[in-house]
Parts: structure tokens; sequence; C-alpha cells
């Protein structure tokens, strides 16, 4: 009589989120969301205002020089490294307690967004290789994870859990990516002297975390100093918060309740969400839609490969990369979800707001003509995934309700 067959279970690529990483991850969304509804009223306003009869006074106000930034500047490299200051806590936090900590899982939603970033990068240099811009290939390569989530939540209120983890996943390996893209490819004119007095403080800053220092009177002129140094030595100045982010304690220590990590983040994600990112939007997404620019968005190579690549590039690159994975790994499908469900949030990763605007601002640095049409092919492109995910979503969230 032959004995049975025992096989090794087959890992899932999208597992259930339990205990603290569940009501962690609940928290992050609902936050994430509500941001995603700001960005999203503040880029309608900014789109009105900038094409509106009052349009000199938003060029005015964008172009004024506050000390030694100008609004636009500060929006960009000063409110903006509080977002990323975030992405830097949740990174580290991904690889030591949450899903990127586990190799099995992390490798679905890792392949995925490198696929979603490669390919869309892929498809703009295709476009642009001849008489283009070849130097924009970073700007369809971002997903923008607080208007996805924004999405999300307002078509998908049904769809499992286990989704919108990954989604969030997804968006971490992404902020990462772009941040080594800002870092490597978009910093300019560098000056050592800053660089090192920029990583004296981060180093400083890791060694009053090392030592258990609570005081806020030593980490805000810290912080303050590091982005500054940053700034100056010709490395963006968002880089400075990513690099902060990372040396923050994200463990608990024996008898303490809540990690530096998770006190900091609960009191800083409001102001990041609520106020850092809708002002980024409010002075990045206010873009002149003329006739000549809407005639020239037709031809543009530029604007054809940001919207190829977000749109396009990023739906396959995702969806392919998580099939593949799976297809080729010991990674199985939850048994909650369908590929028709990774299918919809592939197409919804094509929401590149945020980090597509400031790469386009700072790959097409000078040409503001150029600018603005990147920043217009981003805005339509954002648009066009973000209505196609809807209906994608919204079919998948009915045979969930019912």
């Amino acid at each position: 009589m032959s004995q049975p067959q025992h096989t090794q279970p087959r890992r899932q690529a999208f597992p259930r989120i339990l205990g603290r990483e569940r009501a962690y991850v609940a928290e992050t969304l609902r936050a994430e969301t509500t941001g995603g509804m700001l960005l999203l009223a503040a880029a309608v306003v900014a789109l009105i205002w900038a094409n509106s009869p009052w349009q000199g006074g938003y060029h005015h106000l964008r172009d004024l020089q506050l000390g030694p930034l100008t609004v636009e500047s500060w929006a960009s490299d000063g409110a903006l490294t509080l977002f990323f200051y975030l992405a830097g806590v949740e990174l580290k936090r991904e690889l030591v307690v949450g899903s990127l900590s586990r190799l099995s899982e992390a490798v679905v939603p890792v392949v995925a967004a490198i696929a979603g970033m490669v390919l869309p990068a892929i498809i703009y240099v295709a476009v642009n290789l001849k008489d283009g811009r070849p130097e924009g290939w970073a700007v369809p390569t971002a997903t923008d994870i607080a208007f996805a989530l924004a999405v999300l939540a307002i078509v998908g209120s049904s769809l499992p859990s286990a989704l919108r983890a990954f989604l969030l996943t997804l968006a971490v390996v992404d902020d990462f990516g772009a941040i080594l893209v800002i870092a490597v490819f978009f910093s300019h004119g560098f000056h050592l002297v800053p660089l090192l007095l920029a990583i004296a403080l981060i180093a400083v800053w890791f060694v009053a975390q090392r030592y258990r220092i609570r005081t806020p009177f030593l980490y805000v002129p810290v912080a303050l100093g590091a982005w500054w140094f940053m700034h100056e030595s010709g490395i963006h100045a968002t880089i400075a918060g990513v690099a902060l982010g990372l040396v923050t304690r994200v463990v608990a220590d024996k008898g303490e309740e809540h990690a530096p990590a998770e006190r900091i983040e609960h009191r800083l994600r409001p102001w990041s969400a609520g106020v850092a990112v809708p002002v980024f939007a409010l002075f990045a997404a206010g873009v002149t839609l003329s006739s000549d620019t809407m005639r020239q968005l037709v031809t543009d190579p530029v604007a054809i490969g940001i919207a190829a690549g977000l749109v396009i590039g990023k739906a396959i690159g995702v969806f392919g990369g998580s099939w593949l994975t799976a297809r080729f790994t010991r990674a199985e499908l939850n048994s909650d979800l369908a590929w028709r469900d990774v299918g919809a949030v592939s197409v919804l990763a094509g929401i590149g707001f945020t980090v597509s605007l400031l790469i386009a601002q700072l790959a097409f640095a000078g040409d503001i003509a150029q600018v603005e049409r990147a920043k217009a092919a981003v805005l339509i492109a954002s648009v066009l995934a973000a209505l196609l995910a809807s209906v994608l979503l919204f079919r998948r969230n009915r045979v969930y309700a019912d």
C-alpha cells in the first residue's frame, strides 16, 4: 500500500494581515485615504486657479521668494520632506517587522513594484529615444499611494483587506525606488562639506534613538539642520527626510507601549496627509491648459511617453510581475482574491501624481514649457488610470458585496 505523499504547502502571495500589523495597516489606510481626498481637492483648486482670470496671482504666489527659496520650492523641497520621512519610517517598519521582513511574502509586491517601475521607464524611453527627451524616463515610474487609496476607498469598500495591504506594500517599495532615482539621477552641483554635515546630524539622530532620548528639543533642530545641509549639498532635500526615517527606531522596548516611529508617525501623518502633500499639489498641479498646450500634448513625445508609461506600463508591469512571481515560485494567490482583483489594482497603480510631478520638475528644470506639458500629461494619465481602475474595481466590489 502506497504511503501518502506530504508536500510543502505553498505560501500565499497576498497573505492575511493579523494582530498589531493589521491595526497599523488599517490606520495607515484611513490616513492615506483622507490625504488622498485633500490631495485631489488641492489639485482641482490649482487647476481652476491656474486657468482662471486670476492665473497671474497664482503664478506670482508660486514664484514668490520667501527667504532662500520660492514658495514652490518650499512646497517641493520642504513640505514633501515630511512625506518622505514617513516613507522612510514605513519602509524600515516593513523591513523590520512588516511584510517585507518575510521573504516569502515580500517577493511578490517587491517584484511587482520593480516591474511596475521598469516597464513604464522602458516605454517612455522607447517613445523618446529618437526625437524626444529621454531624460524624463523616471516621470511615469511612481505610484501615488494617497490618490490610489482614495479611489480604492470610494469604489472598493467591500474588497478584501489583503488587496489593500498589497497596494500599501507595493507603494512602500515604489516610494523607495523613487527615492533612489531622485538621489542618484536628480542631484545637481554636489558639495561635499554640507553633505558631511547632513550625515553627521543624521548620525546624531541615530545615536539619540539608540540611547532612548525622547525630547523634541533635540530632534527638531537636528532634523532642520540635516534638511538644510542636504539641500545645500546638491542632493534633493527630501532625501534627508528618508534618511532620518530609516534611522528611527521601529521596535518597542520591553514595557514600552509604542516604538518612537509609531509615536512620531501618529503625530506627523495628519500634517503630511492633511497639509504637506496638499500644499505641494496646490503649487505643482497648477498647469495652464491652453488650447496650444492641449494640441502639443497630442504630438509631444514626452507627454505620450508619460501617459503610455503610467496607463499601460504600470498596469502590465505590476500585474505581470505579480503573476510571473506567483507562477514560478511557491507563492500562490490568497484564497480570498482573484487575479481580476490584482489586475484592477495594477491599473490603479498608474496614478502617478505627487512623486511624478516632483520628478517632472527635476527632470526638465529650466524648460518651463516642457515642465508644464509633462505635468499636464501626468495629470491626464492619472485621471485616466483612476477612471479605468474605478470601473474595474466597482465591478469586483459588486462581486464581493453580493
